[in-house]
């Protein structure tokens, strides 16, 4: 009867530690090698991820989550390759050297100084109510774009989500390389922090919550926990649970409940 207690009991401590798999990019397994450094020039296939991850997903990952993501059918092959974060955080630039231009139709000088006036008198309110006014955009094509003034590394940052806001959700996604055909949470928030120059490999939901600054930032702030992570950008949420459909965007307007998430933030933002 004692042998037979022992192998319940060995058979039972085999099994937790299969529980102890989450999706969305979790914890590291036990002795699990981790490059220093992704190499952002390869292409990882993440249908194989999927495949493997498939018989842990169901009940191990938040219900709602997993059904939020729309997470495609590892069958489907995918062929859309994002391009390296170095390469996406361009757009930031872009949009700078870009400079103002005058269209059909615009105010005249005295207008714009008028709304100038109206509009700092509502930034004065808010600063002193506590409030945060910095004025990021959620645009129709599901991309985000910042207010004039933002950091350099946040518009590099909302520059890579931009990249991928709208790429497919497979679990594994975007951890085996930048360079990928979909991402799932963790690998769409390192993909994004990766474009700002904030990481320099992909980290899983469980990395998140222990790197940075604890507590929310000014500008990034990020949430996560074993099993899911988002962040907030200037007061837009960036999330791939939530989304209007398989190729939804990950900007988010709508808030959400942040109960049982850590909070963390970028050192000085």
């Amino acid at each position: 009867m004692r042998e037979c207690g022992r192998v319940v009991l060995t058979t039972c401590v085999v099994v937790a530690g299969c529980l102890g798999i989450v999706a969305c990019g979790g914890e590291d397994e036990p002795g699990a090698e981790r490059p220093a450094r992704a190499a952002v020039a390869a292409v990882v296939k993440p249908a194989a991820a999927a495949e493997r991850a498939a018989a842990n997903l169901a009940g191990k990952a938040d219900g709602a989550e997993a059904a939020e993501s729309f997470a495609i059918d590892p069958d489907v092959e995918l062929t859309k390759r994002a391009p390296a974060p170095g390469e996406a955080r361009k757009g930031a630039a872009t949009a700078a050297d870009d400079g103002p231009k005058i269209s059909p139709g615009a105010p005249s000088d005295a207008q714009i100084a008028a709304e100038l006036e109206q509009m700092e008198a509502v930034l004065e309110k808010q600063e002193k109510s506590g409030g945060k006014a910095h004025g990021i955009t959620l645009e129709s094509d599901g991309t985000a774009t910042p207010a004039p003034g933002v950091p350099a590394v946040v518009a590099q940052v909302i520059a890579g989500a931009n990249a991928i806001a709208k790429f497919p959700y497979v679990y594994g996604g975007g951890h085996g390389s930048f360079v990928d055909t979909a991402y799932d949470c963790s690998g769409s928030l390192s993909y994004a922090l990766a474009a700002g120059g904030l990481l320099d490999r992909t980290m899983t939901s469980g990395d998140l919550a222990r790197t940075g600054a604890p507590g929310p930032g000014k500008w990034i702030t990020i949430y996560a926990n074993a099993g899911h992570t988002f962040m907030v950008v200037d007061g837009l949420r960036y999330d791939t649970s939530g989304r209007g459909g398989p190729l939804g965007t990950r900007w988010n307007a709508s808030p959400r409940s942040t109960r049982g998430f850590t909070v963390r933030h970028p050192p000085g933002l």
